[in-house]
Protein backbone atom coordinates (compact mmCIF):
# COMPACT_ATOMS: atom_id res chain seq x y z
CA UNK A 1 0.00 0.00 0.00
CA UNK A 2 1.34 3.48 -1.00
CA UNK A 3 0.81 6.91 0.59
CA UNK A 4 1.46 9.43 -2.03
CA UNK A 5 1.68 13.21 -1.43
CA UNK A 6 0.71 16.26 -4.13
CA UNK A 7 1.47 19.51 -3.11
CA UNK A 8 -0.30 21.83 -6.03
CA UNK A 9 -0.04 25.00 -4.33
CA UNK A 10 0.05 27.56 -5.92
CA UNK A 11 -1.65 26.02 -9.62
CA UNK A 12 -4.89 27.44 -10.62
CA UNK A 13 -7.94 25.23 -11.56
CA UNK A 14 -7.30 22.98 -13.78
CA UNK A 15 -3.93 21.60 -13.01
CA UNK A 16 -4.57 20.28 -9.19
CA UNK A 17 -7.03 17.68 -10.60
CA UNK A 18 -4.67 17.04 -13.70
CA UNK A 19 -1.95 16.50 -11.47
CA UNK A 20 -3.98 14.38 -8.91
CA UNK A 21 -5.52 12.41 -11.90
CA UNK A 22 -2.18 11.68 -13.96
CA UNK A 23 -0.52 10.62 -10.13
CA UNK A 24 -3.49 8.17 -9.33
CA UNK A 25 -2.99 6.93 -12.66
CA UNK A 26 0.37 5.64 -11.40
CA UNK A 27 -1.58 3.78 -8.44
CA UNK A 28 -3.45 0.53 -7.19
CA UNK A 29 -6.66 -0.15 -5.64
CA UNK A 30 -6.13 0.51 -1.53
CA UNK A 31 -3.41 2.98 -2.15
CA UNK A 32 -3.64 6.36 -0.31
CA UNK A 33 -3.32 9.71 -2.15
CA UNK A 34 -3.09 13.39 0.10
CA UNK A 35 -2.90 16.79 -2.46
CA UNK A 36 -2.94 20.16 -0.61
CA UNK A 37 -3.85 22.92 -3.26
CA UNK A 38 -4.61 26.72 -2.25
CA UNK A 39 -7.10 27.38 -5.39
CA UNK A 40 -10.39 27.72 -3.94
CA UNK A 41 -12.18 25.83 -6.93
CA UNK A 42 -10.08 22.70 -5.67
CA UNK A 43 -13.14 21.97 -3.18
CA UNK A 44 -15.93 21.32 -5.41
CA UNK A 45 -13.87 20.00 -8.08
CA UNK A 46 -12.12 17.19 -5.97
CA UNK A 47 -15.19 16.25 -4.99
CA UNK A 48 -16.83 15.77 -8.38
CA UNK A 49 -13.71 14.31 -9.41
CA UNK A 50 -13.59 11.76 -6.49
CA UNK A 51 -17.54 10.97 -7.43
CA UNK A 52 -16.66 10.30 -10.95
CA UNK A 53 -13.92 8.53 -11.02
CA UNK A 54 -15.24 5.99 -7.91
CA UNK A 55 -12.76 6.54 -5.72
CA UNK A 56 -13.62 7.48 -1.15
CA UNK A 57 -12.75 10.95 0.22
CA UNK A 58 -10.91 9.81 3.37
CA UNK A 59 -10.98 13.80 4.54
CA UNK A 60 -11.05 17.31 3.18
CA UNK A 61 -9.94 20.10 5.03
CA UNK A 62 -8.93 23.74 4.55
CA UNK A 63 -6.33 25.53 7.21
CA UNK A 64 -4.44 28.42 6.40
CA UNK A 65 -6.15 28.67 2.97
CA UNK A 66 -4.74 25.66 2.10
CA UNK A 67 -7.21 22.47 1.52
CA UNK A 68 -5.91 19.07 2.05
CA UNK A 69 -7.91 15.93 0.55
CA UNK A 70 -7.11 12.33 1.71
CA UNK A 71 -8.12 10.21 -0.97
CA UNK A 72 -8.65 6.16 -1.10
CA UNK A 73 -8.03 4.88 -4.18
CA UNK A 74 -10.41 2.50 -5.53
Amino acid sequence: MADVTVDARGLSCPMPIVKLTKTVKSMSAGDSITVMADDPGFEPDVRAWIEAQGHELDSLTEADDVFTAVINVR
